[in-house]
């Protein structure tokens, strides 16, 4: 059975937001080779909506992106969307309805783990449900006082199963999922 993993850009505060702006100035070799060891680990992508279409407009017609951008044009890429008609860049599929058993059908095919990235509301939908196996948080040293965040007031049954930080301040923390608390 595959893994779905769920990686998730955040801040101390917890804000997940369009975390380009808050991003800049903590880029590090390290969180490269982390999200590049990701990927290529991974057998497929499941997006929602709004990061799919950012995604789709950027990386099928990128140059310089080297292995990287290959392998996000290559892997198959599942697309949580309730308003999109269609998918077109390549090796996309559309899931509108049943999304639970739809992913869980996902998880249960041969193949390497499942990556979610960024993905907001999609997320916050895994992990209310308990579709999620591991949760990859990269915490920026920012504060933004308010935002969106990724967790409600529930808890997710998070079991930390490794961590680093990296020179550029960001520390990544990686938890495994279990039953609610």
């Amino acid at each position: 059975m595959r893994k779905l993993i769920v990686t998730e850009f955040v801040t101390l505060d917890g804000v997940m937001e369009e975390p380009t702006p808050w991003q800049a100035g903590h880029a590090s070799p390290e969180i490269g080779l982390f999200k590049r060891e990701e990927l290529f680990s991974s057998g497929a992508l499941l997006l929602g909506r709004m990061t799919y279409e950012g995604f789709a407009g950027y990386w099928p017609t990128a140059t310089d992106t080297g292995e990287f951008g290959e392998r996000m044009n290559i892997l198959p890429k599942y697309v949580v969307s309730s308003t999109l008609q269609a998918v077109a860049w390549n090796n996309s599929h559309l899931i509108r309805e049943n999304i639970t058993g739809e992913i869980t059908k996902l998880k249960a095919q041969e193949g390497g783990d499942i990556l979610v990235y960024g993905s907001g509301e999609l997320a916050q939908f895994l992990l209310e449900r308990g579709l999620a196996d591991q949760l990859n948080l990269l915490v920026y040293p920012v504060v933004l006082g308010s935002g969106k965040r990724l967790f409600g007031a529930e808890g997710a049954g998070l079991k930390l199963v490794d961590s680093q930080t990296y020179s550029s301040g960001v520390v990544r923390l990686s938890y495994a999922l279990g039953a609610k608390a």
